[in-house]
C-alpha cells in the first residue's frame, strides 16, 4: 500500500512526535506500507510571501522559492525524525520517507504557478503520480462550517466554499483525478494512523469520484 501523508506547517512543533508515531506502528506490521510525507511550507513560505510583497516577486520566482521552502522543511523533519529523504518517486522505500520535492517538480513542471497550487496540491499530484491514497495532517479537526465537522463532502461542494483548510486547487485536483482525500488533526497521531489504515476517525472524507 501507498500513502501520501502532507504533514502542514502548522503542525511543525508537533511533527517529529507525529511522524516517529506512524513508523513505529507501521515498522511494526507485517505487511509493507509505502508512507511519502510532503511537507508543507510553514515558517519558511510565510518568509518568501513577505520577499514577495517588500520585492514584488513574479509567480514565477514565488512558486520555485516556496518549492524550496517546503524543502526547508523536509530536512527540519528528517533532522528531528532521522527518516529517510527521498528526491523522486521511481524507488519508494518501505516504511516512512519524506520528499524533497523540487527536482521532481522542476523536471516535470506540470503545476500551476501561483500561491493558489501549495503544498496541498503538490500533495495530491504526488499521489496520483505514484498511485497511493491522500492523508493531510493539519491543526484542525477537518473542514468546518461554523463550528461544525463535515465528515463526508465531495470535492465540487468543497470548491464551492471557498475558503478552507486546503488550498484553493486541492479540489480541483481531487475532482480532475477522481481521488479522495482524508484531513485529520494531526496533533492526534492515533487518528493520522487509522485514517491510513482506513479506519473510522474523525476528520473530513473528501470524495473526488462521485
Amino acid at each position: 500500500m501507498k500513502v501520501v501523508l502532507k504533514i502542514g506547517g502548522s503542525l511543525m512543533k508537533q511533527a517529529d512526535t507525529l511522524l516517529n508515531a506512524v513508523s513505529s506502528h507501521f515498522n511494526d506490521r507485517e505487511r509493507k506500507v509505502k508512507i511519502v510525507v510532503v511537507p508543507g511550507g510553514g515558517i519558511f513560505a510565510n518568509a518568501i510571501r513577505e520577499a514577495g510583497r517588500t520585492y514584488s516577486l513574479s509567480d514565477e520566482a514565488s512558486h520555485w522559492m516556496a518549492i524550496t521552502a517546503m524543502e526547508q522543511y523536509a530536512y527540519l523533519l528528517n533532522d528531528r525524525t532521522d527518516l529517510p529523504l527521498i528526491d523522486d518517486t521511481e524507488q519508494i522505500p518501505d516504511g516512512v520517507s519524506i520528499l524533497l520535492p523540487y527536482r521532481l517538480l522542476k523536471d516535470t513542471d506540470e503545476l500551476e504557478h501561483s500561491w493558489d497550487v501549495t503544498s496541498d496540491t503538490i500533495a495530491a499530484w504526488v499521489a496520483q503520480r505514484i498511485g497511493a491514497m491522500l492523508v493531510k495532517a493539519t491543526d484542525v479537526n477537518g473542514v468546518l462550517n461554523g463550528d461544525e465537522l463535515i465528515e463526508e463532502i465531495s470535492a465540487r461542494e468543497l470548491e464551492i466554499m471557498g475558503e478552507t483548510c486546503t488550498d484553493r486547487i486541492l479540489p480541483k485536483i481531487l475532482d480532475t483525478y477522481r481521488m479522495d482525500c482524508t484531513i485529520i488533526n494531526g496533533t492526534y497521531p492515533e487518528r493520522v494512523v487509522a485514517a491510513i489504515e482506513r479506519k473510522p476517525v474523525k476528520g473530513t472524507h473528501i470524495k473526488g469520484n462521485i
